[in-house]
């Protein structure tokens, strides 16, 4: 068990060029669900100076024009740079035929359990879930914040609170843990992008950032900022536009933040631009979902979940417990337990999340909004791997 340490997670704002591409890959994803509930596909993107490229597996019966798609996300985003926006950048995309998933067509809550038990992984990956008492939403403290901020800083630039803010950004927050837990922030740093009228006004703008995203982010957390947290701000001098025009993106390239902020481990592959028949997503999902409803029901402060995935079997061939020396009972009798509570096969996953029928809910999407900001810990979203339904069966045994 870890004690005294220091800890760091980032988080990026949508307009990152990685998370550009998260988001658009979503996007699609999202739209070709509400076209055909039962479509598998991946999407992949890449984007570089006034360049985006789109690389899709999509299902044959579904017809979607992926530049138009991909041109309005750059515009909600907010990128009207001379050097990428969404009238000028080039849109080149290439797509393979549909995916061969040997997934039945056919919704999984009207399958028999014999049937579910035939539609096998198509993947072999190990996945993690992870969950542990530092915060609401049971996330580690530092990616916790990291989001909390990147999150307010793309807030105050919607709302026009702070002119000149661009879409690229990032914060970093380390935290001080003592024997184990939490005990200060350590130190914050925060990566806003913005116009050149700002580049001369780099101490005004501390401030503004200061009193805007900072100070409110950290209000109403336990452990706040005091006298000894070193503070950065756009640290090596001024941000000028930032994104494509600056660096370039990968879908999946930011899975650490989309997970854990590299507190707990992670299957290493991309959650973003993948349909609900992968289970290198499907299946971080559900770890996730055991990990914390063994942490609701009190039968460990910390615990890791681990799935391991052959292609071929529908169930995953190793279900681990890891509580790291805080579990009330022995690692063995709960991964026995969580293995008797939760259905990881994948058809199960999608059948006790509803993952097809979640896009056409909402007018912003459903993948698309977990592309930014974190896919675990989400207490904004409502999103069905973080209720805590289970904890009373995992108590009874």
């Amino acid at each position: 068990m870890r004690h005294d340490f220091v800890f760091t997670s980032e988080s990026v704002t949508e307009g990152h060029p990685d998370k550009l591409c998260d988001v658009i890959s979503d996007a699609v994803v999202d739209h070709l669900l509400r076209l055909n509930p039962l479509a598998n596909m991946v999407v992949e993107c890449a984007v570089s100076t006034g360049v985006l490229f789109v690389a899709a597996s999509l299902p044959a019966d579904v017809s979607v024009d992926i530049p138009t798609l991909t041109r309005q996300v750059i515009a909600q985003i907010g990128y009207q740079d001379a050097s990428f926006n969404p009238r000028t950048c080039s849109v080149m995309t290439t797509f393979t035929g549909p995916l061969s998933e040997g997934w039945p067509q056919a919704d999984e809550r009207s399958l028999s359990e014999e049937e579910i038990e035939r539609i096998p992984a198509r993947n072999q990956i190990t996945v993690f879930g992870y969950a542990c008492r530092q915060t609401p939403g049971f996330m580690p403290l530092p990616i916790w914040l990291a989001h909390k901020l990147a999150r307010r800083l793309t807030a105050v630039r919607l709302q026009g609170l702070l002119p000149g803010l661009r879409p690229d950004g990032g914060a970093q927050v380390g935290v001080e843990y003592r024997q184990g837990r939490p005990a200060r922030i350590h130190s914050l740093t925060l990566l806003a992008s913005h116009d050149a009228a700002c580049a001369g006004r780099q101490g005004r703008l501390r401030d503004d950032l200061m009193e805007a995203v900072i100070r409110p982010a950290f209000a109403d957390e336990p452990i706040g900022l005091d006298r000894h947290t070193r503070i950065f701000v756009n640290p090596d001098g001024p941000f000028v536009e930032g994104g494509p025009g600056v660096h370039s993106g990968l879908t999946g390239r930011k899975t650490a933040m989309d997970t854990y902020g590299g507190f707990a481990r992670h299957g290493g592959a991309a959650l973003s631009g993948k349909g609900p028949a992968r289970i290198d997503r499907i299946g971080a999902y559900a770890a996730r979902y055991a990990a914390k409803n063994l942490i609701a029901a009190g039968l460990a402060e910390e615990c890791e979940v681990q799935l391991s995935y052959t292609i071929g079997i529908a169930r995953p061939v190793s279900v681990q417990v890891e509580t790291f020396g805080t579990g009330r009972r022995d690692d063995g009798t709960l991964s026995a337990l969580v293995a008797r509570h939760f259905d990881f096969r994948p058809a199960g996953i999608v059948r006790q999340f509803g993952l097809r029928s979640l896009p056409a809910q909402s007018r912003q999407g459903f993948f698309r909004r977990l592309a930014a900001y974190g896919q675990m810990g989400r207490m904004d979203l409502g999103l069905p791997w973080e209720v805590t339904d289970r904890a009373a069966r995992l108590l009874e045994g």
